[in-house]
């Protein structure tokens, strides 16, 4: 497809998007939640951002050795009249405990109050956007490449090998997702790496079905045919000429899809097969709450919230690509 005409469909899908405020708005709210997840360093932490120390300069990236220099902590430390330190917004770590402050409810020092170990929510959630998103995101790519690939492969030769690989999807379907990654999991160490793994490769099969059915339209067009009689190898005739136009449908399933790694990732924390501890995540929140649950109210609502608000906007997003890319939906 020439570029112009690519641009021009782009533009196109991306005026009919804004003319839906709901999903605008929801786009603006995911594009604030990553730079929550990008800048949670800056947002919360026990570490300085800046700090000058006996006559040197430490910035961010050398904490470690900014650490090592000084003997108290750092909520206990403050800088002496020839020092300075720049602080994160929240100066709490979102591991850091304190025994005297356990499950206490929101206040001014601790906003969404205390878990059952005295650590700051509102810390903590911060922190576990960084976990969920990058989850989501990993994971929903590891599916979309898998998916990408046996789509492609399938809808471009079809025969023999595309009903292997529909019998493979079928195979897939069978198992329920939740139940498959739980089996995944418990034949693995329990790391946030083996979690996007184990999602990425059960979630595969929408992109998959989605890239055979767009393969199996484009390879009787025109620019196919021509592609085919130049000589082209296959590869280049898949991954240069009909992928481009078959994708589409697939970033928008794959908006979906992190929605659901989400959701996914948060269930494995709560039944206890997920992040491991003390790593900060919304689905570990979650977990906590269940024998506090009668009385310590924020430690459900503010990581129900969170997970709520982030699913429901991937979802928004989602539905807003769909209906712009669909001219019979368009307003």
């Amino acid at each position: 497809m020439p570029k112009r005409l690519k641009q021009s469909y782009w533009r196109i899908v991306w005026r009919q998007f804004i003319k839906r405020r709901l999903c605008v708005a929801a786009l603006a709210l995911l594009a604030m939640l990553g730079l929550i997840a990008l800048f949670a360093p800056f947002l919360a932490g026990d570490v300085p951002i800046h700090a000058t120390y006996q006559g040197k300069m430490y910035w961010f990236p050398n904490v470690i050795g900014y650490r090592d220099l000084v003997s108290v902590a750092f909520d206990e430390w403050e800088p002496a009249e020839d020092e300075s330190a720049v602080w994160p917004v929240i100066r709490i770590a979102p591991d850091r405990s304190d025994l005297f402050k356990i499950l206490e409810k929101p206040t001014s020092e601790h906003w969404l109050g205390t878990d059952n170990r005295g650590r700051d929510v509102l810390s903590r959630i911060i922190w576990g956007t960084r976990i969920s998103l990058t989850i989501g995101f990993i994971a929903v790519g590891i599916s979309v490449t898998i998916g990408i690939v046996l789509g492609s492969v399938a809808g471009y030769y079809g025969g023999k090998v595309d009903a292997v690989i529909l019998r493979l999807i079928e195979i897939m379907l069978c198992f329920p997702t939740l139940i498959f990654i739980l089996a995944l999991i418990a034949f693995l160490p329990q790391s946030i790496y083996n979690i996007m793994i184990a999602i990425g490769i059960t979630t595969w099969t929408g992109a998959a079905r989605l890239v055979r059915g767009e393969f199996l339209k484009l390879r009787e067009s025109d620019f196919a045919t021509a592609a085919i009689a130049t000589g082209l190898s296959d590869a280049q005739i898949i991954f240069r000429h009909l992928l481009p136009n078959a994708l589409a449908p697939v970033l928008v399933n794959a908006t979906f899809g992190v929605a659901g790694a989400i959701l996914l990732e948060s269930a494995l924390s709560f039944l206890g097969f997920g992040v491991p501890p003390p790593t900060a995540s919304w689905g570990e929140i979650l977990k906590q709450s269940k024998e506090y649950i009668d009385f310590a109210w924020w430690l459900v609502t503010f990581p129900g919230l969170a997970i709520f608000i982030t699913v429901t906007a991937f979802n928004l997003v989602g539905e807003g690509f769909r209906d712009a890319m669909d001219p019979r939906l368009r307003q």
